[in-house]
């Protein structure tokens, strides 16, 4: 799912609709919402669009903020059916000798996949980090190589790990873009929200020595639709947070890293999710699954194939605006080769206001097409001279 588009071949590109819209409100930069962080970047989710940004691009420690690509890629091997969140996690000495935030493994205790997640999203567990690292990849080191890996593959060019945690190690940084970026990535799992929307849960419930897990981040309970995604904090990063708030149908990701106090942080993305909130609104452009043309194949089972969108594609514009007045783009293959398989890029939709690109989407087939064997070849040559 969420296939990037492949280098085209020929192709035919249709525009339909013209027109302008407005142009954006008072900027966000204008209205000062982040006088007090080193850098931060306010985007809405499904777009990718960006409402404001200061110093986005420059390279800071993330402290804990690291723990998202560990969730990401814990989410990932979830989905492909590597690892099951009923699975069991035994903890080695190494996970269980972290410092910093913790869940207090003891070496050679067993948890759950899904306890660990509770532990990393509701208390940035270090210990528990490492342990589904270790239990998923054989070491941390393993699993960090992983991390990097996933950064270039998102194309991110201005991260890089150096462990699952966060804790402080030279050559570990990663941007507010970035950091972003990865949350965009996370938040397509949608189950993820269900462990870092919770403000308070135990672990070793049913023991004799219960632990209570409290959110680090308290905008999940303090700020009308917040529901994630992952605090920072080490004297050298000072007070970091990426955080998600959902409503309306829009999903806004805010990113403030370098703030004084835990105080300030929060205060500074209230103010970035209350401008979004208050000023934007979200239009769907296309539902998922929505037939946008038809491609012809060439020697395959089928003559043609439809190019329908991988998701919902949506912008964001201001309150007020009018999204008829959009511009939409449709760029297609003029022929594909079969053999075709399902989830395949066949071109992409693009959004403008006016030279402005909003929103740009893959489009896709939603079947496999073999090859056609040479007697339906044959038969097609025939039809054909046989055609007047």
């Amino acid at each position: 799912m969420r296939n990037r588009l492949k280098q085209m071949g020929v192709m035919v590109c249709l525009a339909v609709m013209v027109g302008s819209l407005v142009p954006m409100q008072a900027s966000a930069e204008e209205m000062e919402l982040t006088p007090k962080a080193t850098s931060a970047l306010l985007m809405e989710q499904s777009s990718g669009q960006i409402l404001y940004e200061k110093s986005s691009e420059e390279k800071l420690p993330p402290a804990s903020m690291t723990k998202i690509m560990t969730m990401l890629l814990i989410m990932e091997a979830i989905d492909k059916g590597q690892v099951a969140l009923d699975e069991d996690v035994t903890a080695s000495e190494y996970a269980a000798s972290m410092g910093g935030s913790q869940i207090f493994l003891e070496a050679g205790e067993t948890m759950t996949v899904e306890e660990l997640l509770k532990g990393v999203a509701i208390a940035s567990g270090n210990d528990a980090s490492v342990a589904l690292a270790e239990h998923l990849a054989g070491s941390e080191e393993a699993f960090v190589a992983k991390m990097n890996e996933r950064v270039k593959e998102l194309g991110l060019e201005n991260t890089h790990f150096k462990n699952t945690t966060g804790l402080p190690a030279e050559g570990h940084y990663s941007t507010a873009r970035d950091m972003a970026e990865m949350a965009k990535a996370l938040l397509e799992y949608e189950q993820i929200t269900d462990f870092t929307s919770l403000y308070e849960d135990h672990l070793r419930q049913d023991t004799e020595d219960p632990f209570w897990l409290v959110n680090t981040n308290r905008l999940v309970k303090f700020y009308e639709g917040a529901d994630g995604l992952k605090t920072g904090y080490t004297s050298e990063a000072k007070y970091c947070l990426t955080a998600t708030a959902k409503r309306n149908d829009m999903r806004v990701i805010a990113v403030v890293m370098g703030a004084p106090t835990s105080k300030e942080r929060n205060a500074q993305v209230v103010k970035m999710f209350d401008y979004a909130f208050n000023r934007f609104e979200t239009h769907e452009m296309y539902a998922e699954n929505e037939k946008v043309g038809t491609v012809r194949i060439e020697k395959g089972a089928r003559q043609t194939v439809d190019a329908v969108t991988d998701d919902r594609v949506i912008v964001m514009l201001p309150k007020g605006a009018d999204a008829a007045e959009l511009k939409r783009f449709v760029t297609l293959k003029s022929t594909v080769d079969a053999p075709l398989t399902k989830g395949q890029d066949i071109g992409e939709v693009t959004i403008k206001q006016g030279d402005r690109v909003l929103a740009k989407a893959p489009l896709i087939i939603q079947e496999d097409v073999p090859k056609a064997s040479w007697w339906t070849l044959f038969k097609r040559s025939i039809e054909r001279i046989a055609r007047p």
